[in-house]
């Protein structure tokens, strides 16, 4: 007896659903996504309860390393680069074009004023590097304005606020930090009357 050849259709199954789907997740996923700038230390924040966020915008990030060194950054790059321009001009010190570039390239800044020329020259792979082995220093300086009871640490919040005065403080301390460095950078900031700023940590349960 003959065998029956049973004829096999093709099944077309039309994907454009399902590339409009994943299009638009990806579109969603990258306007709402925010990028973490690389930090030039490690740092691992305390455990609190609290449940308050840090904004998003409109910051001034302070980051403490457990060596005690300070670096910050800004959201915006616009109010790094006026921030940059006026605390050069109280220093006198002339930047070029490209080490202005690179200032605005890196992810965050704290290199003492003296040092700020030789170190935007670096190349830009040496730079992170480079960058650890610095920190804004809180000794008193001698400003060209005549802020003679400053520190560069004062000048740059100084700076930052007057880029953009809606911009809220964010301190970021590791956790062995120790006491006396933070007690120092909350007591700079008491001397410029900045009383109110968040202290960034790891939330954590109460029961924990």
């Amino acid at each position: 007896m003959a065998k029956i050849k049973i004829k096999k259709a093709d099944v077309w199954i039309d994907m454009t659903p399902m590339s409009d789907v994943m299009v638009l997740l990806l579109t969603f996923f990258m306007l709402t996504s925010t990028f973490v700038k690389q930090e030039p230390v490690k740092v691992n924040t305390p455990g609190s309860v609290s449940e308050i966020k840090v904004p998003e915008t409109n910051v001034l990030n302070i980051l403490v390393g457990n060596d005690g060194k300070i670096f910050m950054s800004m959201d915006k790059t616009t109010d790094t680069q006026t921030a940059l321009s006026s605390i050069t001009d109280q220093f006198g010190i002339s930047l070029t074009a490209a080490q202005q570039k690179a200032f605005l390239d890196d992810p965050m800044w704290g290199v003492p004023m003296q040092k700020l020329q030789a170190y935007l020259s670096l190349d830009k792979n040496t730079r992170p590097a480079e960058l650890k082995n610095f920190g804004i220093p809180t000794d008193s300086v001698q400003g060209k304005t005549g802020d003679a009871a400053m520190s560069e640490f004062q000048l740059w919040v100084k700076a930052a606020h007057e880029a953009n005065p809606d911009a809220k403080i964010a301190i970021k301390a590791d956790e062995r930090t120790p006491y006396k460095t933070v007690k120092k950078i909350m007591s700079e900031l008491q001397d410029m009357n900045e009383n109110r700023y968040y202290l960034i940590t790891q939330y954590k349960k109460a029961e924990d």
